[in-house]
């Protein structure tokens, strides 16, 4: 078999395993840790998030593809040092949004946008 024939078939056979991988190039973060964290964090009580239980609420903003999306929170252009920045700090980009503050550390919503950008 050829190389490059193999390399698809690898990258194929990870794909089907639905676990995130384990860094995320826009970010630096672990979305394997990210999707803990989210979790933890009861993420799920407010958004919509592919691959997470029982993430299926509607107070705040479906999160299944931000990665797609043009802005953050509605008001920063989406990148990954803006996604992080609102994870961390909500309040700060927006004092008067629903999203409460979570004392999430910078390297917690390193993996939390990780994974958010692997979905």
């Amino acid at each position: 078999m050829k190389p490059a024939y193999l390399l698809i078939v690898l990258a194929a056979s990870l794909a089907a395993c639905g676990k995130p991988p384990s860094v995320e190039p826009l970010t630096g973060g672990n979305p394997r840790a990210g999707q803990q964290l989210i979790e933890s964090f009861g993420c799920a009580s407010c958004h919509q998030i592919k691959g997470i239980a029982h993430a299926d609420s509607k107070v705040g903003p479906s999160l299944k593809e931000i990665k797609d999306s043009s802005y953050v929170a509605g008001v920063l252009p989406n990148s990954a040092d803006n996604l992080m920045k609102w994870i961390e700090h909500p309040r700060a980009i927006n004092p008067k949004t629903a999203m409460p503050e979570l004392g999430v550390t910078p390297a917690q919503a390193r993996d939390i946008a990780a994974y958010l950008y692997s979905q």
